[in-house]
């Protein structure tokens, strides 16, 4: 039987729209590792074939209580005795968009759904970023942060001896860590993608690394992390007229996350009188009491007395949000009448 090029060609070109009209989409419970990772994206220095559950466990004991039960049965020892890992992340999503740096709505996404306001980026989606302890951050640490800026294992290590002011990790808390960290992960339906891009990563017309960029632009591939001064003046503030409201929330979700009964810092901050005066008598000084160096500048931990605040980054405060918080020091009433 003789067939023409032309029926050859047709029926050919048919199947081939058939097919790719027929491809199913990505599945939106598909992590998004390892989708780039099938298009040829090079596995991390952190990447984890397994992870039982038990490893998962120990892993968040590790990072919500700083010990957990190891392999051999027995209790582990604190990695720090003075903070845990969530004392400054949190290990749920913070931003609604992850493509930009929005402090307002982060600080929105955070007051609905009851998120603490913290200094450190959180820890979900932390494994598919590309950098850590980046920008900035050299100008806090200088060296310590050559190894860490590329590697989230060096990273975690860093933040256990020197942020948390702890012990070295052993091989089997690291890897319970990062399978933990792991289960945090972002899925493709964390992304928002379009139709037309879920069409676009099902086809076989893109090629792969296009789709690997398409797949990136849609989540930043760091924490960006910029470093501000105080204002000139302390008793002027920032050029922004705050909000007593937004600076309750900001308050209650950051502040009083460690400044709490029982909580990571000596001095605790309730919602009397007695504590917002204190604040709002020191806001003008230049030393730590002050919300604007404090904020701005945090402290080192000292011989004898290793408790530290960290400084939140303009990224994780913005100027704007300092002064919301002001606003509620200085006429906490305010709050209340919206």
């Amino acid at each position: 039987m003789r067939y023409s090029f032309k029926l050859i060609l047709g029926g050919t070109l048919a199947i081939s729209l058939f097919i790719y009209g027929s491809m199913p989409k990505p599945e939106q419970s598909q992590a998004v590792a390892e989708l780039l990772y099938s298009l040829w994206e090079p596995k991390p220095d952190h990447y984890l074939k397994n992870s039982s559950p038990e490893l998962i466990q120990r892993g968040e004991e590790l990072i919500t209580l700083g010990k957990t039960i190891g392999p051999d049965g027995k209790q582990s020892s604190y990695i720090s005795k003075y903070y845990v890992c969530t004392s400054c992340h949190n290990t749920v999503r913070e931003d609604p968009n992850l493509t930009v740096v929005d402090q307002d709505a982060r600080l929105d996404y955070a007051r609905a759904n009851a998120i603490p306001y913290l200094q450190g980026s959180t820890f979900w989606g932390i494994v598919n970023r590309e950098t850590w302890y980046n920008d900035d951050y050299v100008l806090k640490y200088g060296d310590l942060v050559t190894a860490a800026e590329k590697s989230l294992k060096a990273s975690v290590e860093l933040c256990a001896t020197v942020c948390a002011q702890g012990r070295s990790l052993k091989d089997w808390e690291m890897e319970s860590i990062l399978a933990y960290l792991w289960s945090l992960e972002m899925k493709l339906s964390d992304l928002d993608l379009s139709e037309n891009e879920e069409k676009i990563l099902a086809g076989d017309a893109t090629p792969d690394g296009e789709k690997i960029t398409l797949i990136k632009s849609k989540y930043l591939q760091k924490s960006p992390a910029t470093f501000v001064g105080p204002p000139a003046d302390k008793r002027i503030g920032y050029d922004h007229e705050g909000n007593p409201v937004l600076g309750k929330a900001i308050y209650e979700l950051g502040c009083q996350h460690c400044h709490r009964p029982n909580g990571e810092s000596e001095l605790v901050l309730d919602n009397t009188d007695l504590s917002l005066n204190w604040l709002k008598r020191h806001i003008p000084d230049n030393t730590q009491k002050s919300i604007y160096e404090i904020i701005r500048k945090g402290t080192y931990a000292e011989y004898g007395h290793q408790e530290y605040m960290p400084h939140y980054t303009l990224e994780k405060m913005s100027n704007e949000q300092v002064e919301h918080l002001r606003a509620f020091i200085e006429n906490p009433a305010a709050a209340s009448v919206n």
